[in-house]
């Protein structure tokens, strides 16, 4: 047990730096999205959905004399003290620094003259997925952009509201109330409702992206791993990266010598953790990676009638 114990103090102190990592990924995937907004919504008059298109309604509604940095800056810091009380501080403080980093990039990238792609279904598509895959990124690094996303956990927590159908219903709110923007309505009834079509494709590419990224993420791997310190390795994968495993008696097929084999599920973005576990306790062992199709219990998706 003291080497276990050694073992997983030289694992733990590499957590500072898994977390720099992850506080770092944050930092770089607020750029996309805050360039999309400022380089090629905001230039074509388009307002996304959450609240970053609510400050958008807020800048041009007020003729560009309240800039959307201040005014995202303002709505999240409240939605974060209500996340806070409601919700938890843990959850809060990853969102902070997601907050605080968009809001920093809002304001250093300048909102252009002119943007950077002159069509505007193109500019949507492209913002789209551009911004989508790189928030994904940023939610499997447990980081958070706030918006939107602080109001429906907390309807999720009282209401028991899907949080995507929550999501929808805010974007097509704020979305749709752009349409009453003398901005928009400048470009005519049919200008004005493509604006608004254009907003809807946008939201609508963005989350694609997301849901690509996070799924593709969420896909499960099977492990097994054979080594002498078998023990050790199964104490240290329920302890540290929080999964079930199995110890299955083996038998080498030339020596005929006796072996455990451990195999575990996990997700494919938790092979990293159990891959460092593993290196830690016996550089030596022999591991097997292989992906499954579908997982259904515990831990992973619930298992429904007729899968």
């Amino acid at each position: 047990m003291s080497e276990l114990r050694e073992h997983l103090s030289a694992y733990r102190r590499t957590l500072p730096w898994i977390t720099l990592k992850e506080l770092l990924m944050i930092v770089l995937c607020t750029i996309p999205y805050a360039l999309t907004v400022n380089q090629l919504l905001v230039p074509h008059a388009i307002v996304g959905g959450g609240v970053t298109g609510l400050c958008e309604i807020i800048y041009f509604a007020t003729k560009t004399y309240i800039p959307i940095w201040l005014s995202s800056a303002t709505i999240n810091i409240a939605l974060l003290i209500i996340a806070a009380i409601t919700v938890g501080r843990r959850y809060a403080v990853r969102t902070v620094w997601g907050v605080m980093w968009l809001t920093i990039w809002l304001k250093v990238i300048p909102i252009a003259s002119v943007p950077l792609l002159t069509d505007s279904f193109m500019a949507v598509v492209i913002g789209g997925l551009f911004t989508g895959c790189f928030l994904g990124i940023c939610f499997l690094n447990n980081g958070s952009t706030g918006g939107t996303d602080i109001i429906a956990m907390i309807v999720n927590k009282y209401h028991h509201l899907p949080m995507g159908r929550v999501l929808l219903m805010a974007d097509m709110l704020v979305i749709s109330s752009a349409f009453f923007l003398p901005t928009i309505q400048a470009a005519g009834m049919q200008g004005a409702i493509e604006k608004i079509l254009f907003g809807l494709t946008y939201t609508f590419m963005c989350s694609t992206a997301v849901d690509w990224i996070m799924n593709r993420m969420r896909q499960s791997v099977q492990f097994m791993i054979f080594s002498t310190k078998a023990d050790e390795i199964a104490e240290a994968i329920i302890s540290q990266a929080h999964r079930g495993c199995t110890l299955l008696n083996g038998e080498g097929g030339y020596h005929k010598q006796p072996m455990k084999v451990v195999t575990t599920i996990a997700r494919s973005y938790e092979s990293a953790t159990i891959f460092r576990l593993v290196r830690a306790i016996d550089p030596k062992a022999f591991v097997s990676q292989s992906q499954v199709r579908g997982v259904f219990g515990q831990g992973f998706d619930p298992m429904l009638y007729g899968k």
